[in-house]
């Protein structure tokens, strides 16, 4: 009986170990699958190609007889339990297919218990890996870089290369100073592949997979075809990082991430309630209310109107959720100039946001792409936008017609306990009476002496109490059986959740004896799929009637 259990996940991409009987394998990593896999060796019908119809599959395809590993096909009624391995045959030649490998991934995963690890048979060469990780494949084999040796091809990450380049001192592994073609080839995957897990304990293999993704144009088709799939991709990414995001290419304002944010601001996004908002730029320093620009725009505008951030990739920024993942650990490289696709999503973002909430005045303390974004917007939704930059949004005259186009308007105070929270848990609380202590990310917020949220330091998301839960009605939930926790609660012991939980969110465990605070560590569809693994990381526990 084989296990599969994840250790660390990145989107579809996993940390994980496979158990084989006496075998455990960290995983990914590239293995001998004829000793891992004997049984492949002698079954027939398994290989059948992923563009075969769905009558060839219906009869000749076969998963296997209870062996290792289980062959899956998009067209074939889904095989796999969960802690087997799922094989895909001929998965290599939907490398150059990307809408197809895009399609038949997300049919593929849809269908297979999460806890179950992937196998793509002779499919991994150094300029592969990377990308066959980041869609969720554990397992490889060598068969592709030894055909490359073969064919007297030089493997990098990079790319393949006439073997003649081995001579040139490109690499310095072992077999290149032995002249030992197979040898750096199967190094080459080896040593990407523990670069890659890498990148997954760092939570940033999304910024690697842009990378590597340049050298190869149907590697970027694919990239983009996934990014289209907002419903397959979003499920499995996180709510938030604790490291800084890089959106240093066009393929970053496609993130899942960036919009979820932009969704959550529209559709979530509860603002302080007034009628004239400010449009501001962003800074380089996060959070913005930390950098001196912004200490001269806070006081400006002294609390006189509503502060939107305008800013690429994430199109808009509330100065209440200015704390919160990835508003606050992003990183962009900065030229002044913005290119007609990004001014169009990011115009987009602000027409929609415009649309769900009206302001009786909107004044662009802006220039240059923002400036421009904000025209865009503004003719979409019809909004007579009043300008109030002369030059640089922080030179005295700006600043001071700013004053000026703020002067007589009432004074209100900013909302952030409601702006999170609305943004957070997709629910209104009343705010009044309740304080924000503290400085920077150590904040707690009180009702006189009770804690009902602290602010996560490294995600800027709230962390309720088990009375800030009360005023979160509902959602957030995970229902357990009838026991008390003794520590994390497991994927197995999970009745139910709410389908909107994702890996990082703060959940709430209901159960017939106790409740628990924690986090997820999962999303919810892995959550309830899975017979493996940590479900929530308690926090605290506390049992009903106590």
């Amino acid at each position: 009986m084989s296990v599969y259990e994840v250790k660390r996940r990145d989107g579809l991409a996993r940390i994980s170990v496979y158990e084989d009987g006496e075998r455990s394998i960290s995983l990914p990593a590239a293995l001998d699958t004829d000793d891992l896999f004997p049984a492949l060796g002698r079954r027939a019908l398994s290989n059948v190609p992923l563009s075969a119809g769905e009558a060839l599959v219906k009869d000749y395809f076969s998963p296997g007889e209870g062996e290792q590993p289980i062959t899956v096909h998009p067209l074939a009624p889904p095989a796999p339990e969960s802690g087997d391995c799922a094989l895909v045959a001929n998965w290599h030649t939907t490398l150059k297919d990307p809408r197809s490998y895009a399609t038949r991934l997300a049919v593929l995963k849809g269908s297979t218990p999460p806890d179950t690890a992937w196998y793509a048979p002779a499919s991994a060469l150094p300029s592969t890996a990377c990308l066959l990780i980041y869609s969720g494949f554990d397992i490889f084999d060598y068969r592709a870089v030894d055909l490359a040796s073969a064919q007297k091809v030089f493997c990098l990450a990079e790319g393949e290369f006439p073997a003649s380049l081995m001579e040139m001192g490109i690499c310095g592994c072992e077999g290149c100073r032995t002249g030992d073609l197979l040898r750096h080839n199967r190094l080459a995957l080896d040593r990407e592949i523990g670069l890659v897990r890498h990148y997954i304990e760092a939570g940033r293999l999304r910024e690697l997979m842009e990378s590597r993704c340049r050298a190869d144009a149907a590697q970027v088709s694919i990239l983009r075809f996934l990014d289209r799939d907002y419903g397959f991709m979003e499920r499995a990414l996180p709510v938030a990082r604790a490291v800084p995001m890089l959106a240093a290419t066009a393929e970053s304002q496609n993130r899942a991430e960036i919009r979820r944010f932009a969704d959550r601001v529209i559709e979530r996004f509860i603002p302080t309630r007034t009628d004239i908002a400010v449009l501001l730029p962003c800074s380089a320093r996060k959070p913005y209310s930390l950098s001196r620009s912004h200490r001269l725009f806070m006081s400006t505008v002294n609390r006189r109107a509503h502060e939107l951030i305008v800013t690429s990739p994430l199109g808009l920024v509330p100065r209440e959720l200015e704390r919160v993942y990835p508003a606050g650990h992003y990183d962009v490289p900065v030229t002044g100039y913005w290119d007609r696709e990004e001014c169009a999503f990011i115009a987009d973002i602000l027409a929609r946001y415009f649309a769900a909430h009206p302001y009786r005045r909107v004044i662009a303390h802006l220039e240059g792409g923002a400036l421009t974004v904000a025209e865009m917007a503004a003719e979409a939704c019809g909004i007579d936008l009043e300008v109030t930059c002369q030059g640089h949004p922080t030179a005295p005259e700006s600043l001071r017609m700013l004053n000026a186009a703020l002067e007589g308007e009432r004074r209100m105070q900013t909302d952030m306990v409601r702006g999170t929270v609305s943004w957070q848990f997709a629910t209104d609380i009343e705010t009044k009476g309740l304080s924000l202590r503290g400085r920077s990310m150590q904040m707690a917020v009180l009702r006189g002496r009770q804690q009902l949220f602290s602010v996560d330091e490294g995600t800027g998301l709230f962390r309720p109490t088990f009375e800030g839960w009360k005023m979160i009605p509902e959602g957030y939930r995970v229902k357990i059986d009838a026991f008390v926790p003794q520590g994390d609660i497991l994927a197995p012991g999970v009745l139910d959740c709410d389908p909107r939980i994702r890996e990082g969110d703060e959940v709430l465990v209901e159960g017939a004896l106790a409740y628990a605070t924690g986090r997820a560590v999962m999303g919810a569809d892995e959550m309830l799929r899975s017979k493996r693994g940590v479900a929530v990381r308690v926090r605290k526990t506390k049992k009903v009637g106590v």
